[in-house]
Formats: structure tokens, sequence, C-alpha cells
């Protein structure tokens, strides 16, 4: 369907910049949502140097997920809302409801707002680790049938906000929704281009790899999709009758890679400015050591030794999904940093 109107919120960020590039290629009208209007000439100006075709065809409104303010003009007259904002605050934080808090009831709003404007579908971005984390015995293959336990080993603040206000919106729907169909996509670590000069939860592993930040390589392997892969589903999930009331994992379809594989890779694509990317690895015992004096290396601990492997099988029948293979994430990813002169 194309001359829509969809809404794409956080529209500032690295996975809706993307959605919204590509929705607007395909001949969507896209309103975008951002915390203030002053930020409208950057964000047009970062989504120009993208690519960005159709220019014309897209809108900004103010609107935070904190506040009520703004969702009721956001939402009027749209066809389909893809739900992308969300607060990334990875690792140990000093009060998880400033991370929780936000997610939750920030999607109860678009979720409100959107019932009350009687809009059609709304595709929310979830991510594996409302899936994949925590679990207390090893997985051979994850799918959406499995969820992550909230209190689960190695499940942070970030990763209860996904579980918690994706639960809330299955809540929502089931109990005062009046019709709207919820599609949840859940995206595993999302790498890739840059859009513009902020990096993302994911991209920043790559940074710290590039720049030697990551001194040495623990024994961790990580499940990644490339950014322009996920902003296609969204857009596919607007529309695709079977998706309605589905929860869609996403990712290359590969194994996880292990750390050594991505450093490896950064190597093969990026020569000289992959110099200081480290060779050696990092023994387990020191991971676990540290895990006991540093609540950001909990995670890493508990996934010691893991290789998860995500069925895309539901989201190849339902949106046609055809991922890129990791490796092509990984390279674009570095390339992009050094670009835009991230890496010293």
């Amino acid at each position: 369907m194309t001359d829509s109107l969809v809404l794409v919120t956080g529209g500032s960020g690295f996975i809706a910049g993307h959605c919204i590039l590509q929705l607007l290629d395909r001949g969507y009208r896209v309103r975008a949502t951002i915390r203030s209007l002053a930020k409208e000439g950057s964000v047009r100006e970062v989504l120009a140097r993208a690519g960005m075709t159709r220019g014309d065809a897209l809108e900004f409104v103010a609107a935070d997920l904190t506040r009520d303010d703004g969702w009721a003009d956001a939402v009027a007259g749209v066809d389909a809302v893809l739900h992308v904002a969300s607060p990334v605050l990875p690792g140990k934080v000093a009060d998880e409801e400033e991370i929780i808090g936000p997610a939750r009831d920030g999607t109860l709003r678009v979720l409100r707002a959107a019932s009350d404007a009687g809009v059609r579908r709304v595709v929310l971005t979830s991510a594996f680790h409302a899936v994949g984390f925590g679990h207390p015995h090893a997985h051979d293959r994850f799918t959406e049938d499995d969820w992550s336990p909230v209190d689960g080993p190695g499940v942070d603040a970030y990763g209860r906000s996904k579980i918690l206000s994706e639960r809330a919106a299955w809540e929502f729907v089931a109990s005062e929704g009046r019709g709207i169909e919820l599609v949840v996509l859940l995206p595993v670590a999302v790498m890739g281009p840059l859009m513009g000069s902020e990096i993302s939860g994911s991209n920043q592993l790559i940074q710290r790899l590039l720049t030697g930040a990551i001194p040495a390589l623990p024994r961790l392997s990580i499940p990644i999709v490339d950014v322009r892969d996920v902003a296609a589903a969204h857009v596919a999930a607007i529309d695709a009758p079977e998706a309605a009331g589905q929860r869609i994992l996403l990712a290359s379809g590969e194994p996880a890679i292990a750390m050594s594989a991505i450093a490896a890779t950064l190597g093969d694509h990026l020569g000289e400015a992959a110099a200081k990317v480290p060779t050696r690895r990092l023994a387990d015992f020191v991971v676990r050591v540290g895990a006991l004096v540093n609540a950001e290396l909990r995670t890493s601990a508990a996934e010691l030794g893991l290789v998860k492997h995500v069925s895309i099988d539901k989201a190849r029948r339902i949106l046609g999904f055809a991922p890129r293979p990791s490796e092509e994430a990984i390279a674009a990813a570095g390339r992009s940093l050094v670009a835009a002169g991230l890496v010293s």
C-alpha cells in the first residue's frame, strides 16, 4: 500500500531513520516523532545525507514517551504506526525505573493514542532481549515461543524494559485495543550503516573493537542482523496479512558470530583502519572474576561459551524476509564509523 500515512516514533534514531528512508522510497507518506521540533533541521540533514528521497512527503511532530502531550496529533489520520522509540541504557543503571518506566508507559501511550484514533496496525520494535536471555538451561534454537525470564541471569534493565513493555502491549491489545492489530518485531544485535554521527548500541561494539577499547576477545558469540533488513521487515509488517497478532524474530539466519570472527571480519574488510582490533583471547575466568565487581560484565559472564541459534522461519514466511549475511552488517558498520571520523 503506497501513499498511506505511517507514523514512525523516535524519528532521530538508528532503526527509525532507516525505516523512514525505506518508507519514503516505497511511496508512503511519513510522519515522525521527535522530542523537540528544534531538531527537525538536523534530522532532515542526516536523512538527506543517507540518501532520502521524497523529503517533501516527510513531516515531523513533537512527542515524548514520558508525556501525553502530542500523541493525539501524532496519530491523527495515520493508517499504521511503527513504534521504534525506546530508551537504551545497557548494563547497570542506578534506577532501573528510569528505563523500564518510559519503555513500558511510552508503549502504552502510543497504543492508547493509536487505538483512540482508529489506527489499523501498530508494529512494535522489541528486541531479542525479550526472547533469548537469562534462561536457566541451554537452548538449541530460539523461536517466538520463548520468553526471557525477567530476573534471569544476565538480564539487565534494558532487557527487563523490553520484556515488560512487550507484555504490557499484548495485555493492552487484548483488553483495550478495540480491534487494533499488533505486530512485534524482535531483532537480535542490529548493526550496519550509521545514521549520522550517533552510534547505536550494537555498533558501539564495532567502534570499541576498532579503537582498541576492547583489548582482548572474550569467548562470546553474538547473533547479528543488518539494520537495512530490520527496516525492510518493519515496512513489510505494515500490510502483511498474517503478521497481525504475531511476534517475529529478525536475525541473519546464521548462528551467533564469535567475537573473534567479528574481529577477523573487520580486519579483512577495513585493512589499516582495523589495526587496533584485538586478536588475543580473554580467558573465561577473567570475565567471571571481573563480573564480581563490575555489573556491566555480569551479562557477559552469563553468556560465555553460548552460541545461540535464532529461527527466522516465521519472518521468511510472513514478511518475505531475506537478510544479508552477518559479515555484511559488520563490515558496513565498520566502514561507516571510519567514514564518519568516529574511529581514531
